[in-house]
């Protein structure tokens, strides 16, 4: 498969550029003449050259979620206003200037030309398009509203990515204490504490336990600082390899549930995202099984897979979609089981989910806003645990020397 760039002519004499992938320039020039176009110049393109910077820029660049929803906007937007799908794809991809996301469209232009599906084609990029995405767009093309479920698939990604933003930046400014009290403290080790330390060794003073802990964990900060940055590195390296593992991932899901505060806004956290990919897969005519399967992916946390897991099979035994949810009111609130029942009694379980969605994406964003209030008491505890600790050990003993004297 080589990559070229072309130059083409359409009917009415307009010219345009592009970017296909094809065999040779025979397949090429088929492809355009499918499009109601004629090529005027063709080049194989020079970016696929591995010692050019465009290669590595197209294969190390990210593609960030605010990219992928507004690509799916924007093409439900053409589709919406009468463009072919390859031409949209074209535009779209001349318009991008995220190398990889330009390289992955092209790639999904060519294949549409070639006469594939879109959703078979998104399907071959499964790091960039998730399976949510891919469901989505199929169930649009089988039920001949691909504009509509581009739209809705948007919609849906826009709604996850604000809540997810929303819980990040909730945690930033605990995290930014955190980290502000630890290289502070570590500076004192290395700064301050030497200095009294010697000043407590001239003076012969007995010193309290605490102090002589400290001044151990100074000595040797000051002696081998390679060494302690070394094993920081190691043991936040060991941390992030285990939460890797399958036992990892468990872990620090069940900690992050326990964790005061914290385990409410996961539990609604994980019941929106479970609704709102529910209510856009059933919306758009998506299976049950096939959508129950796809939530499992979107969600995160384990044990809410698990609820998933058990659902989608409860459901091939004939059972009822809210018995697992409300056997598991633990994890998810007991609200949830409820509005599913009632949606299946009454026809209406998208529309039920679709609410549900909506509830809970408000509740974690009013809880966010006001995390800030609700973990500062326990930021100054910390803050204040820590300083206090340091007074005690290193200020204490030069009060008992002025007692002395």
């Amino acid at each position: 498969m080589t990559r070229f760039v072309y130059t083409a002519e359409r009917e009415g004499g307009e010219m345009y550029k592009g970017v296909a992938d094809a065999g040779d320039r025979f397949e090429l020039y088929k492809m355009i003449r499918r499009e109601g176009g004629k090529v005027v110049s063709v080049s194989e393109d020079s970016s696929l050259n591995i010692w050019s910077i465009s290669y590595w820029n197209a294969r190390i660049t990210t593609v960030p979620e605010q990219l992928k929803i507004s690509f799916a906007q924007s093409l439900s937007s053409m589709l919406k206003a009468g463009l072919a799908l390859s031409r949209a794809l074209a535009v779209i991809e001349r318009q991008t200037r995220n190398p990889r996301f330009s390289l992955v469209i092209s790639q999904i232009g060519s294949e549409v030309r070639r006469g594939s599906a879109l959703n078979e084609a998104l399907s071959k990029f499964p790091h960039v398009f998730s399976p949510l995405f891919i469901s989505m767009v199929r169930a649009g093309e089988e039920g001949g509203d691909m504009s509509g479920s581009l739209h809705a698939v948007a919609d849906q990604m826009e709604r996850m990515y604000s809540l997810k933003k929303k819980v990040k930046g909730a945690l930033i400014y605990p995290v930014i204490i955190v980290v502000a009290i630890v290289g502070i403290g570590a500076l004192m080790m290395v700064q301050v504490v030497p200095t009294l330390a010697q000043t407590f060794a001239e003076l012969g003073t007995d010193l309290p336990a605490s102090t002589q802990t400290m001044i151990a964990i100074s000595d040797f900060l000051v002696a081998h600082t390679i060494l302690a940055v070394g094993f920081v590195a190691l043991f936040f390296f060991a941390i992030w390899a285990a939460l890797r593992t399958t036992i990892g991932k468990r872990v620090r899901d069940y900690i992050f549930l326990k964790i005061p505060v914290i385990g409410g806004i996961v539990r609604e956290v994980n019941a929106a995202r479970t609704a709102r990919a529910l209510a856009s897969l059933l919306s758009s005519g998506v299976a049950m099984v096939t959508a129950i399967d796809i939530a499992h992916d979107v969600v995160q946390n384990a044990y809410f897979r698990d609820v998933l897991k058990e659902a989608a099979a409860g459901i091939q035994r004939g059972e009822t979609l809210s018995r697992p949810f409300m056997d598991r009111e633990d994890l998810y609130p007991p609200l949830v089981g409820e509005m599913i029942s009632v949606g299946e009694e009454t026809g209406n379980l998208a529309g039920m989910l679709e609410n549900l969605a909506t509830f809970y994406e408000e509740e974690v964003s009013r809880k966010t806003k006001d995390m800030s209030t609700i973990i500062e008491p326990f930021l100054m505890l910390f803050i204040g645990g820590a300083v206090g600790f340091f007074a005690v050990s290193m200020v204490s003993p030069i009060y008992k020397l002025s007692d002395s004297i």
